[in-house]
């Protein structure tokens, strides 16, 4: 339950801060996590970005202000944050399918998106393949980046767009090459690349990421960033056999049913976003676990 009332304290914070300037650093402080972290868990969790959330219960406040105030429209926009009533007026359209003045008219159809809350929801249709194991300190190489939660023009904006570039460029052939024999305490089914996430700390609103190797006596290191993963207990899930067509649902899933499903009643809370998505193949399919450091809720 305290999980739960993390992530509510979070929406507390958010709905105080409708007509004012939102920090995602404070969002994410109320939840007790990163920045990152929690974009991914509500994202996951809710099917909508943290962004788009707040965007829609500004906009269903506005359109609530319009009827019931005499408020100017650019009083209205300038109060949910729009720069102008141009902007203001795109918004409100979009959303809504009127511009603000026709949303003053009596009748006008108009669209609202309650504040959210968090409840732990009972499913238990399908069984989550998972195990908890305490892993010795271990070594990765490989390339890394740091992604900001808000990105700019230019920037790679996420992952999945570094693992194409990486693709494109041959730089996750030549890993593979590098990695040399797999250490004997992993299994000898896995691939020779995989990705980190949240294993370092970076600064305010960013989050590191590393297409990487695990290291062994055999790897060829030079020219790549070498992380220390330290000691951790690990909530480690596994998906079914899957082809390479199946990959983005199996992971999409797998990753919501962590964070609505499994986290929010293991008694276990997820260490500063920390988490390892490994790869490897059997009987000519693909399988996917997911590690997820995590520590006991005392």
């Amino acid at each position: 339950m305290d999980w739960l009332a993390r992530m509510n304290r979070a929406l507390d914070y958010i709905e105080m801060n409708l007509c004012g300037e939102i920090e995602l650093s404070e969002v994410a402080m109320q939840a007790c996590c990163s920045s990152y972290q929690f974009q991914r868990m509500f994202s996951f969790i809710t099917n909508v970005s943290l962004s788009e959330y707040i965007r829609r219960r500004r906009l269903t406040l506005a359109a609530i202000d319009l009827q019931n105030s005499e408020d100017k429209v650019i009083d209205i926009a300038m109060k949910y944050g729009y720069e102008s009533p141009v902007s203001f007026a795109r918004a409100f359209q979009w959303l809504h399918g009127v511009n603000p003045a026709i949303a003053r008219q009596e009748g006008i159809a108009l669209k609202a998106y309650p504040r959210l809350s968090f409840l732990i929801s009972i499913k238990g249709a399908e069984a989550m393949n998972y195990r908890i194991e305490t892993k010795e300190s271990f070594e990765v190489f490989g390339m890394e980046r740091v992604f900001h939660t808000n990105v700019s023009d230019g920037e790679l904006k996420t992952p999945a767009e570094f693992w194409q570039q990486s693709h494109a460029n041959g730089e996750v052939e030549r890993l593979a090459g590098n990695a040399g024999d797999l250490p004997g305490n992993v299994s000898g089914d896995l691939h020779k690349v995989h990705a980190l996430c949240s294993y370092r700390k970076t600064e305010k609103d960013t989050f590191p990421y590393m297409i990487c190797a695990f290291k062994s006596e055999s790897s060829k290191t030079h020219g790549y960033s070498t992380i220390t993963i330290p000691a951790y207990t690990w909530a480690i899930f596994s998906s079914d056999p899957f082809t390479w067509d199946q990959f983005d649902e199996t992971i999409e899933t797998m990753y919501q049913r962590f964070f609505s499903e499994w986290l929010p009643t293991a008694g276990y809370e997820q260490i500063d976003g920390l988490e390892f998505e490994i790869y490897g193949a059997k009987d000519n399919l693909n399988y996917l676990e997911l590690w997820f450091a995590v520590r006991r809720i005392s």
